[in-house]
């Protein structure tokens, strides 16, 4: 018992010294996130659009897995070949996911317009439909995936690459800076504006020869909210990146460009743009 007591400063001692070093690890790695909003995503990005003042970065150049914010490029690519939006698609067995395994309300067999399939996809973030947008393109889903990272390029989104048109494949990457040049040219397409934002879509189709009808959602819970004014968004999720958000938005009057990576938690990315919303109100009564 006497040998005990005797090392009791000691171990004390230590213990706290061991938490200072945890301390001070700790305060230098997240000595940027401390300068503003506290958010769960790894790799955040807040740029004021007008002025291309950078509001607020965490990890911004760091290469990351993007999952369905590839959508935005697919719709980009579909949209400047020129290939007509009003000509009918029939989802194949092709287009069914069997890397991921996930789930989707277009059956095989389900027949809609081209401008259906790529509203699906960007607003309810339907990997069949994107599935089926690169099939039926001209030269088939090689050709399609190769005129995505030409346009990348072209953007100057030099640290992205895409290999697939759903995302679902980690393979696609990119950075924080890189998508907001994404964004950026997204909004150039009015299309693309008004399918990102539109809270919910019934969908009359057919399969074979009966009629289907389907109800799709906004995957961006905040663009069913009348609390935010957004201008384009685009959710992502598999394993490997996390929750991601991409969103044009206005806050206090500004136009806001954000990019949320690899959050976790359902809700993760859109509580940070919450958390982004709130920490620049406060900013601003300073």
């Amino acid at each position: 018992m006497y040998s005990i007591r005797k090392k009791q400063p000691f171990y004390s001692a230590f213990l706290l010294s061991l938490f200072a070093v945890i301390l001070f690890i700790y305060n230098a790695v997240d000595a940027q996130a401390r300068g503003g909003p506290r958010l769960k995503s790894r790799v955040a990005l807040i740029v004021d659009q007008g002025s291309g003042e950078v509001i607020y970065e965490k990890n911004a150049s760091d290469i990351a897995p993007i999952a369905s914010v590839t959508k935005l490029m697919t719709a980009m690519v579909i949209i400047d070949s020129g290939v007509p939006l009003l000509e009918s698609i029939t989802i194949a067995k092709a287009d069914v996911d069997r890397y991921k395994g996930s789930r989707s309300k277009l059956d095989v067999g389900t027949t809609l317009l081209r401008a259906e399939v790529l509203k699906l996809a960007l607003m309810a973030s339907e990997n069949r439909a994107s599935a089926a947008l690169a099939r039926v393109f001209p030269g088939g889903k090689t050709a399609f995936v190769i005129a995505m990272n030409s346009k990348a390029k072209s953007l100057g989104m030099n640290d992205t690459t895409f290999v697939d048109s759903t995302g679902l494949r980690p393979g696609n990457v990119s950075t924080g800076h890189d998508l907001i040049k994404l964004v950026e040219a997204a909004l150039n397409y009015p299309l693309i504006r008004q399918y990102t934002t539109t809270s919910s879509f019934q969908l009359r189709a057919r399969k074979g020869k009966r009629p289907v009808r389907l109800d799709y959602v906004n995957s961006n819970r905040l663009a069913r909210s009348s609390r935010w004014d957004i201008g384009l968004s685009k959710t992502g999720y598999i394993s490997e990146s996390g929750r991601c958000l991409v969103m044009q938005t206005t806050l206090l009057d500004k136009s806001v460009i954000m990019v949320l990576l690899d959050s976790w938690g359902k809700l993760t990315a859109l509580g940070d743009a919450g958390r982004v919303r709130r920490w620049m109100e406060r900013q601003n009564k300073k």
